[in-house]
């Protein structure tokens, strides 16, 4: 895999998401949001863009009759976020120390 930086999942909120997601195969909206501690539509406006790059998939049913949405990674979405993940820790890599 290439180290790429990636736009899209590097907003703080969007690479929190996508960091939560990634350690599963699916999460509840309600648990992503409250992990995040963001408003319903916040989260929602940030997982429409992770949708629109085809890197999130969503999914809705209903448990004990009350409408739910579980959240997941593409394997896309995977793959880019691993990808930023790795060109993060090379740029960390090669950060000049403070001084102390």
């Amino acid at each position: 895999m290439v180290p790429r930086f990636d736009p899209v999942i590097h907003a703080p909120l969007r690479l929190q998401i996508c960091a939560l997601l990634s350690a599963a195969d699916d999460i509840e909206f309600a648990v992503v949001r409250e992990e995040t501690a963001v408003s319903d539509s916040v989260l929602s406006k940030h997982l429409r863009q992770l949708e629109e790059a085809g890197y999130l998939k969503l999914r809705k049913g209903t448990v004990s009759s009350r409408q739910r949405t579980w959240l997941s990674l593409t394997s896309d979405g995977r793959r880019a976020f691993a990808a930023h993940v790795q060109e993060l820790t090379r740029l960390a890599a090669v950060t000049i120390p403070a001084a102390e």
